[in-house]
């Protein structure tokens, strides 16, 4: 169920720091279910990206997140965003099923691939749980791109430079050919090269992994 005050608070607070946004053309206005997949440099592209997509698609965007942030303070906050909690000591199991079940009833599904935050600014190598779930799904992925965030806050600090970030909506990734090889160890990597490409461009780094 949609939160009204997700809607209209978290757009409006991410959208503070966006000084261009392209690509909007690009989100489905079709109700179909999607992987939103972005880079992850601060704890604010949590609105920056995740805000923009619910408040231009008009649909909540159901975020992965480890379960350690279901504990203590952050508890709240996560279950407010209605978020998928991921246990990684069981590969993620059941998160993966979640996720699944989620996807096959049209809803959205955001997640960061590199799995935690860049401690220095450049890409981390892309976790292969994106390319599993997307190929379980048979759904698409949306890349997006954010660029400064690393900038503005950063692993560890706690208030926000008002800086700006540029954020680039890349176009739908279909990878239907693989579909038949979701357990496929080599099929996996490769889709999550393509899709961690694709997101470099779009915030305009590098990303120096196969």
């Amino acid at each position: 169920m949609t939160n009204p005050v997700i809607m209209k608070i978290i757009p409006w607070f991410g959208g503070l720091w966006i000084r261009k946004l392209r690509g909007v053309k690009n989100i489905p206005k079709e109700e179909i279910g999607f992987i939103i997949a972005c880079n992850h440099s601060s704890y604010l592209d949590h609105f920056i990206f995740g805000g923009t997509l619910i408040g231009k698609s008009k649909r909540m965007t159901y975020f992965l997140a480890k379960k350690e942030h279901f504990e203590g303070s952050q508890k709240k906050w996560h279950d407010f965003l209605q978020a998928i909690p991921i246990d990684r000591d069981s590969g993620g199991r059941k998160a993966l099923k979640h996720a699944i079940k989620a996807l096959k009833q049209k809803k959205i599904i955001a997640i960061y691939p590199e799995g935690t935050r860049t401690l220095n600014g450049k890409l981390n190598r892309g976790k292969t749980g994106i390319a599993r779930l997307a190929l379980a799904a048979k759904v698409p992925v949306l890349p997006v791109g954010l660029t400064n965030t690393f900038e503005i806050l950063p692993k560890g600090k706690m208030m926000p430079k008002f800086k700006k970030t540029d954020m680039n909506i890349g176009k739908l990734l279909y990878f239907d050919n693989y579909y038949d090889k979701w357990e496929d160890k080599k099929t996996i990597r490769l889709v999550t090269t393509k899709i961690m490409k694709e997101i470099a461009k779009l915030a305009r780094k590098k990303y120096n992994f196969d």
